[in-house]
């Protein structure tokens, strides 16, 4: 018979086990929906580069659900994306078999959005009932949700700047509406990489998650700067580099008053801007990883840095690349997509390199 030492050993071991299996399946949960969210940007990126994004002229969360089943409904869509502005100005010309082909991607893009709530929902109660999910964890991640309910009225809100006076969304709500999904998707990253086993074994010091942490508000700030490019499409005009209208410094950069409008409207200005954000990124990149080979007590933590200057120049490569191409549809998609991985390495660096709270 076994004595009670080795019962309590072995109740103990049983816990523990139980506690690993609870954290995985959260973490592997939230990293499904960071995957998702991956999906939900790219797939966005795509209405906007094939100008679907305002073939759905009405917001119905829950009946839009439900696409046109028949010839009819079909063209009581096309009727109604008939009434605004880009039809009559940009696609008069437009077939039915045509406006199928907007109207798809826009409606994918919104069915992925539904998705990552069913998704995120069903498992979020399940865990929280079993009590895979405890104490402050339980409302953090509660938040995730209420924040992908906030974003799906900030793209309506950004559809609708399209829907009256303007042939296409503003870049202003582009920018705010891509950023959102961006720092959503570092917030999911960072409380999955919480959960993650073992990973608190040595503790870096403050420096080196300031600068991490420095790093991912950096990118983000990038993709900002990417989406304006994107809402103006100042990409399309200027493609040469290094030098930008015959050089460096281009004339014309502040040709708006207030000056503060050049930022957000001029498109030269924008594209420059968004050229000087790729190197500074880059450089403090770059800065960081020399501050992790002089202070970091982990060799990980300088794989890390490593790998994620290694991916912000093969992101600049890219971007390089698009721009010089005049932006093809592949390159763009390939663009946004590549900065979303930055985001993704850079949050889950300065995850790894601070104080556990899951």
């Amino acid at each position: 018979m076994a004595s009670p030492t080795a019962f309590a050993s072995s109740n103990g071991s049983s816990s523990a086990d139980e506690t690993a299996r609870a954290r995985r399946a959260v973490r592997i949960w939230l990293w499904t929906i960071a995957i998702f969210i991956v999906a939900m940007v790219i797939v966005g990126g795509a209405t906007r580069m094939t100008e679907s994004g305002l073939s759905i002229t009405e917001w119905k969360p829950i009946h839009g659900v439900i696409p046109p089943l028949s010839e009819a409904e079909w063209q009581e869509e096309f009727l109604k994306y008939q009434k605004i502005p880009q039809y009559s100005q940009m696609n008069a010309d437009m077939t039915l078999s045509g406006f199928k082909t907007i109207f798809w991607w826009e409606w994918a893009h919104r069915l992925l959005g539904r998705s990552i709530g069913l998704v995120f929902i069903v498992p979020f109660a399940v865990f929280a009932m079993r009590g895979w999910i405890r104490g402050g964890m339980l409302p953090r991640i509660g938040v995730l949700f209420v924040l992908g309910g906030l974003q799906g009225a900030v793209g309506w809100w950004m559809v609708a700047s399209g829907l009256v006076e303007r042939t296409e969304v503003s870049q202003y709500r582009l920018a705010i509406h891509l950023t959102f999904a961006c720092a959503i998707l570092a917030a999911t990253v960072w409380i999955a990489e919480g959960y993650r086993e073992g990973r608190f074994a040595i503790r870096e010091n403050h420096a080196l998650r300031r600068f991490a942490g420095f790093l991912v508000l950096l990118v983000l700030g990038q993709i900002f700067l990417g989406g304006l490019v994107a809402g103006l499409r100042a990409g399309l005009i200027y493609n040469t580099w290094p030098l930008m209208d015959g050089s460096l410094l281009p004339d014309g950069l502040w040709t708006m008053a207030p000056a503060w409008l050049n930022f957000f409207e001029n498109h030269k200005t924008v594209q420059f801007v968004h050229r000087l954000g790729a190197y500074t990124v880059l450089a403090m990149a770059i800065l960081h990883y020399i501050q992790a080979h002089g202070e970091a007590m982990a060799s990980e933590t300088i794989r890390r840095s490593g790998w994620l200057v290694l991916a912000i120049m093969t992101q600049a490569v890219i971007g390089i690349v698009t721009l010089l191409l005049v932006v093809p549809i592949e390159l763009g998609l390939l663009h946004q997509a590549a900065a979303v991985g930055v985001l993704v390495l850079a949050t889950a660096h300065w995850r790894r390199l601070s104080p556990p709270t899951a």
